[in-house]
């Protein structure tokens, strides 16, 4: 079981952030100190002036191992609860620890009146307070993840730890939880792994032996594939596994697989469950998140699909070491895509090219699935500012189809994102920095910036007429204003979008 434990000085919010938490994430709430308290039949305070602290820690140390026996939980650790190393070893080896830290004069404001109710920090507050702070300064400075609760709410709080953990519960379209760390078992049964030829090679085994699954189904890889004889194919390997309504698809791949293994499971026997593994990263940090299932026609990219959200979403960074340095390039597209959208450090992030990626991807992954939850959250089935997320998909689809796919997904996103931008730019919605911002983002990276000088430009306009996103006299864009801000415009003059 993997637990969330807050930790910090008095007066950090820990349980009232917790309790935020715990409602985002669906998950029981448990305060330590009230534990303690309910467990001894009385208050903090008696436990210390009549047992005294190593009393008082006694306590703590027994009520923290038996909650751990309990199911998946937020907890909120009082303040020197993890002083004993052993409590600090065994809360480690059960879930994430996240510090939670402020100035000063934030916990003396917060903390006026409670003294009381403090021990430790009865009398003089501020004389109590920096002694002890100074005191525990080098053991709360050893906790890697922290987060600066100063001139927050609450929820922005518990939202900015979900982002530093990488664990969500979206519910805007079913109910699922995506979390970003090692995969372990799951609690599902009756299952089969979908993957292509290229992941089967590296991880079906591996992923077999971890989930303890035996029956699986490899096909071919590629866009060139995601079509309906391959969906056709995965039909007809469900019925010859005896797969039932009660069992479980595992995608395991990228969005590619994930499109194709979720659009099949939405389809057998009226829908079943199905869990998403993403492979890649252009998968872990878009096609993965919010229930598209789906796959090509001729005609163009994912005309044919449902909304079907999987039960769960598990993204390994691990599993991106043995990607191809092209693919890895193509899918910090998307990436940059969720930096202009809504997240500017992100975006400088991602300026700082693929060597600072390589050695920051769970960083990198984490920031960008916040982006797309949080707008995916808000409109699911995409009847307003979900269609953000299409900055530069109706001109890189485009690119992409007329290229025959020999164009990465991501890297025709590039060339449709800074195309999108200059067209911003000239109609006056965006300044000429944004361009350039832009495109020396692409370049640090290793994207492409342009549309091929050779490829025909009438096919291109001709691919975007047929393009989802449009209506009856024109095509809706979402055009970047600045980093982090875009707009939704409808353009019914396609020609002046690819104009250089």
């Amino acid at each position: 079981m993997t637990h969330i434990f807050l930790y910090g000085p008095p007066g950090t919010g820990k349980s009232t952030v917790g309790r935020k938490l715990a409602l985002n994430l669906k998950l029981p709430f448990i305060d330590l100190d009230r534990v303690i308290e309910t467990n001894a039949g009385i208050s903090i305070p008696q436990i210390m002036e009549q047992q005294g602290e190593p009393a008082f820690r006694d306590l703590e140390s027994a009520a923290l191992k038996d909650l751990i026996a309990e199911g998946e939980s937020v907890v909120a650790l009082g303040g020197g609860a993890l002083l004993r190393q052993e409590n600090r070893a065994f809360v480690e080896s059960n879930g994430k620890v996240v510090l939670l830290v402020a100035e000063l004069a934030t916990l003396l404001e917060r903390l006026q009146g409670e003294s009381g109710n403090r021990p430790l920090l009865t009398g003089d507050l501020q004389e109590k307070l920096s002694t002890l702070l100074a005191k525990r300064g080098e053991h709360y400075n050893s906790f890697s993840m922290l987060i600066h609760v100063d001139g927050k709410t609450a929820e922005q709080n518990a939202r900015q730890v979900q982002d530093i953990l990488g664990w969500h519960h979206l519910s805007a379209m079913g109910e699922y939880d995506v979390r970003v760390g090692e995969i372990k078992t799951l609690p599902f049964a009756s299952s089969i792994i979908v993957t292509d030829e290229n992941v089967a090679r590296h991880y079906l085994e591996k992923i077999q032996t971890v989930l303890q699954v035996s029956k699986s189904v490899v096909i071919p890889a590629g866009e060139a594939h995601k079509n309906l004889e391959t969906i056709s194919h995965l039909w007809k390997a469900f019925l010859e596994n005896g797969l039932d309504r009660k069992s479980t698809v595992i995608a395991l791949g990228g969005g590619v697989i994930g499109d194709m293994a979720g659009f099949a499971a939405a389809t057998y026997m009226r829908g079943i469950n199905w869990i998403g593994i993403p492979t890649t990263l252009l998968s872990m940090v878009d096609a993965s998140l919010g229930g598209k299932t789906g796959f090509d026609l001729p005609e163009g990219k994912n005309l044919i699909g449902s909304f079907y959200p999987p039960k769960l979403v598990l993204a390994d960074p691990s599993l991106l070491l043995t990607l191809p340095e092209r693919e890895l390039i193509s899918g910090m597209a998307e990436v940059v895509k969720h930096g202009i959208i809504s997240d500017p450090e992100l975006f400088e992030l991602c300026s700082r090219g693929m060597d600072w990626v390589k050695n920051n991807l769970e960083e990198i992954v984490k920031r960008a699935m916040a982006v797309k939850i949080k707008v995916i959250e808000e409109d699911p089935y995409e009847k307003g500012f979900r269609a953000a997320l299409n900055l530069g998909h109706t001109v890189g689809h485009a690119v992409e189809l007329v290229s025959k796919f020999e164009l990465r997904h991501g890297e025709a996103i590039a060339i449709g994102i800074v195309a999108e931008a200059k067209y911003a730019a000239r109609v006056g919605l965006a300044g000429e920095g944004l361009v350039e911002a832009v495109t020396e983002s692409f370049k640090a990276l290793g994207l492409p910036i342009q549309i091929p000088e050779a490829m025909p430009r009438e096919e291109i306009i001709q691919a975007m007429r047929v393009d989802k996103k449009k209506n009856a006299k024109a095509i809706r864009f979402a055009l970047p204003v600045e980093i982090g801000r875009v707009e939704l415009v409808d353009v019914s003059d396609l020609e002046s979008v690819i104009i250089e």
